[in-house]
């Protein structure tokens, strides 16, 4: 079968932005920002996704252009003769099973509060948002049923192809997320008292992070850029093997990273001006999206309407990731089984669906199961996946690249200047070879 590839540079720009941004945009980065003291952490979490996200971007994605192929077949394209490295390929698609094992329970979530506000159910006095969070995770119905709409969507639009499904259907989507985070934001930025709320999140103030902890806040802040674009298991990989070799890697790197913290950095930009006018600690953690916002949102002018707005973004957000990783899976079954996109499709959307049950049933009817030290079924798969084969993955990838046991680093770098814009610069190697690997181990021993 003939390769597809995107219709324009937009289209993958967006499509593969719509990969890194997701819950951990608009959920996790509000919430760590805020346990880690604000404006100094934003400061340390900018200067690291320049100097370690970027470039194992560029490499995964390099993988990806120089093989037209998916991950599997793509180290076995490129890699020495007799050498193992493809056998990291099929890591990677497990971990992108596993990541939506759990992934497509959380987006669930989000669909499933986008209909509680328009339809109501925040509305009225006497309703308590922890209480309808509880009443919805421990409702086995609710929590499968929208699993599977996720799936099943996800599927959908894959099903549809390359350019009129996944680069057609993400292009609305990220358009209309860009659109609505901007009104979201804007809303915030009139409530009473938000300055106090801007101030915080953007200003750095070194005393504050001081008492915090620096060394936490610098850690969290390392983490926190190095796993918001979903490098490590081939998700990235994909869409490179799509895309043209009209630009570098490092101009479409910075440019999806942009997107990527364009979201994060707005998002902040709902949430805190919103906290510090109603009053409410903007450290609430993983609450902060499921149960406090929903206090914001119902004591608000309009509650009903914003919080209807703040969750189909969340949506959006959510969806965008599961479609691409989803395209991976599929490119997966047709690169290595020979399927066609129907098979490779019909494939997935039954073991997704299947093994995504459990998760799903987590809170309710598997409740009393914990896993990896005593965590439920979501927080294990997540802490495989996020505190083991991203950070792995990640460098399994630079190491591919840079060493000469692998695809080497002049074969990478010709590969990645490819192209109008900014280029890899040969004396790059050594802070490749010496100095990222330490830092990745430092993400890894430090997220066990």
């Amino acid at each position: 079968m003939e390769r597809e590839n995107f219709k324009s540079r937009l289209g993958f720009l967006l499509v593969s932005a719509g990969c890194a941004i997701g819950i951990g945009n608009v959920w996790k980065f509000p919430f760590v920002t805020g346990q880690n003291g604000g404006g100094v952490f934003v400061l340390f979490y900018l200067l690291f996704l320049v100097i370690m996200g970027a470039p194992v971007l560029t490499m995964e994605l390099a993988v990806g252009r120089a093989s037209k192929k998916s991950i599997t077949p793509a180290y076995s394209a490129l890699e020495p003769k007799g050498s193992k490295w493809h056998l990291h390929g099929w890591i990677c698609i497990f971990g992108c099973l596993l990541l939506m094992m759990y992934y497509t329970t959380v987006s669930g979530w989000m669909l499933n509060y986008m209909f509680k506000f328009a339809f109501g159910s925040f509305s009225g006095s006497g309703i308590n948002s922890g209480d309808v969070f509880g009443a919805m995770l421990s409702d086995p119905l609710q929590m499968v049923g929208f699993m599977l709409i996720t799936v099943l969507f996800g599927i959908l639009v894959c099903g549809l192809g390359v350019q009129k499904g996944i680069e057609g259907i993400t292009k609305v989507m990220m358009i209309g997320l860009l659109a609505l985070i901007i009104i979201l934001a804007i809303h915030s930025l009139t409530l009473k008292g938000a300055g106090e709320g801007v101030k915080f999140y953007l200003v750095p103030d070194f005393a504050r992070a001081k008492a915090a902890g620096l060394g936490g806040i610098i850690t969290a802040a390392m983490n926190q850029s190095f796993f918001t674009l979903s490098l490590g298991i081939g998700a990235m990989e994909i869409f490179g093997s799509y895309m043209s070799k009209g630009n570098s890697l490092a101009k479409e790197s910075f440019t999806i990273i942009g997107l990527d913290t364009f979201v994060a950095l707005v998002s902040g930009l709902i949430i805190f001006p919103a906290c510090f006018s109603f009053n409410v600690e903007p450290n609430a953690g993983p609450a902060l999206i499921f149960i406090t916002l929903p206090n914001v949102f119902m004591n608000m002018a309009g509650g009903r309407i914003w919080g209807t707005l703040f969750f189909l973004f969340m949506t959006f957000a959510s969806f965008s990731t599961v479609i691409a990783v989803f395209e991976m899976l599929i490119a997966a079954g047709i690169d290595n089984f020979g399927w066609d996109r129907r098979k490779s499709c019909f494939f997935w959307l039954a073991v997704i669906a299947i093994t995504s049950i459990p998760c799903a049933l987590g809170y309710n009817l598997l409740s009393n199961v914990h896993l990896i030290g005593g965590r439920d079924i979501l927080d294990s798969e997540d802490f495989i996946v996020s505190n083991l084969l991203l950070p792995i993955g990640s460098l399994i990838f630079l190491l591919f690249c840079v060493t000469k046991w692998g695809w080497g680093f002049d074969n990478y770098l010709k590969e990645a200047n490819e192209g109008a814009g900014a280029k890899i610069k040969p004396w790059m190697k050594h802070y490749f070879r010496y100095i990222l690997p330490l830092l990745i181990i430092v993400i890894l021993v430090q997220g066990l």
